[in-house]
C-alpha cells in the first residue's frame, strides 16, 4: 500500500494530465481511508444536529428550492474554521490549485465548496456548474465519501457532451472528480442510499457584479 506522502503527486499529476487531455479527471484514493472517514464522519456529526439545509438553485433573489431538480442537503466549509477531519482536504487543494495554475495556466485563485447529502431517490437534474453572467467557476471538484459503495447503489455522475453521455462515475469513497465548469453539463442520478460527498470549485477572482453569489 503506497504511503500518503507517494500517493499526493501522482494524485495531482494525474488530475492535472486527465484535464488537459479531455477536460475530464477521475482519480481513485484521491485522499487516504482515513481522511475520508474522518470528513464523512464530520458531514454525518453536522446532518445529525441539523447543520445541512435542503439545497436551492439560482442564486440571489432568483434562488428557490425545488426537491424536484435538486435534493441534496448541504453544508458549504470554511477554510479559516476547518475541524481538524478538514485538515489534509484544504492541503492537497492547496497544492493541486498550485499545481494546475503552474501546469495550465488557469489562473485559480479561491475554492469554494459544500459537504452535500442525497437522501435514498434524491436526484440533481442536468445542469451546468458555471452561470451565464458569471465565469469565475472554472474546475468543478467532487470527493466522494461513501463507504463501500456498489454499483447496484446507484447515484452516478453523469457527464454530458452535446447529446451523447461522455463520462458516468459511481460515487465510490476517496475518488476525485474534477472537470472543466463551462465545458460538460452533468447530472446527479437517484441513489438507493444515503450519497455523500464534497463539491465545490476552484475559482478565478470574483468581479464586483458576481461577487457573493453561491448556488
Amino acid at each position: 500500500m503506497p504511503s500518503d506522502a507517494d500517493r499526493s503527486p501522482k494524485a495531482v499529476a494525474a488530475v492535472v494530465a486527465g484535464l488537459a487531455a479531455d477536460g475530464i479527471a477521475v482519480v481513485p484514493d484521491f485522499l487516504p481511508p482515513d481522511d475520508i472517514a474522518g470528513l464523512r464522519q464530520e458531514a454525518m456529526a453536522s446532518d445529525a444536529v441539523g447543520a445541512l439545509a435542503p439545497a436551492g438553485i439560482g442564486r440571489g433573489t432568483a434562488r428557490i428550492a425545488r426537491t424536484d431538480i435538486r435534493g441534496d442537503r448541504i453544508r458549504w466549509l470554511d477554510e479559516n474554521a476547518a475541524a481538524s477531519a478538514e485538515t489534509t482536504f484544504w492541503a492537497r487543494l492547496t497544492t493541486l490549485r498550485d499545481t494546475l495554475n503552474r501546469e495550465l495556466m488557469l489562473g485559480l485563485w479561491d475554492f469554494e465548496g459544500h459537504y452535500a447529502l442525497y437522501p435514498p431517490g434524491a436526484r440533481y437534474a442536468m445542469h451546468r456548474d458555471r452561470f451565464r453572467d458569471d465565469d469565475t467557476r472554472v474546475v468543478s471538484c467532487i470527493l466522494y465519501l461513501n463507504e463501500a459503495w456498489g454499483v447496484d447503489d446507484g447515484g452516478a455522475l453523469r457527464l454530458w457532451a452535446g447529446a451523447a453521455v461522455v463520462r458516468e462515475v459511481h460515487p465510490t469513497g476517496g475518488t476525485l472528480v474534477t472537470f472543466l465548469a463551462d465545458r460538460f453539463p452533468h447530472e446527479v442520478l437517484p441513489a438507493r442510499r444515503p450519497r455523500l460527498a464534497l463539491t465545490g470549485w476552484f475559482r478565478r477572482r470574483p468581479s464586483s457584479a458576481s461577487a457573493g453569489f453561491r448556488n
